[in-house]
């Protein structure tokens, strides 16, 4: 068993494109509008997993925030660099870190997508 996606609603494509594949460096892999209506939209990093995304003019994305999900996880290779040049090119907000992560053994920061969907920031260390 593997993981392929996961899905997420979102409340605009081209943010969403912008801030994923522009500001974070995904590649878009797909695009196609389902038999629901809802536009979706796929892009990974370089791994097999991809996130989903899906958009409908008429969804309620306020029925969505009750959902149980919590954050993404992105590996990156420097936390801080990352985050201060996301703070720079995009309107992200950042909610807590860089902080080192003993237990994860990693540098990690906590930042907010367009739609305000927390993503955490993952530097592996080794040192930690």
């Amino acid at each position: 068993m593997d993981v392929i996606h996961s899905a997420i609603w979102i409340s605009d494509i081209e943010e969403t494109l912008d801030f994923y594949v522009g500001a974070l460096g995904l590649e878009k892999t797909n695009e196609f509008v389902g038999g629901d209506g809802a536009t979706n939209l796929y892009v990974r990093g370089d791994g097999a997993a991809e996130i989903q995304f899906k958009h409908k003019e008429d969804h309620d994305l306020g029925e969505a925030t009750r959902s149980r999900f919590d954050h993404l996880a992105l590996e990156v290779d420097d936390t801080d660099a990352e985050v201060e040049r996301l703070q720079e090119e995009t309107d992200t907000e950042l909610l807590r870190g860089p902080l080192d992560s003993t237990g994860a053994s990693a540098r990690v920061a906590f930042i907010t997508d367009p739609d305000g969907h927390m993503i955490e920031l993952v530097e592996p260390r080794d040192d930690l």
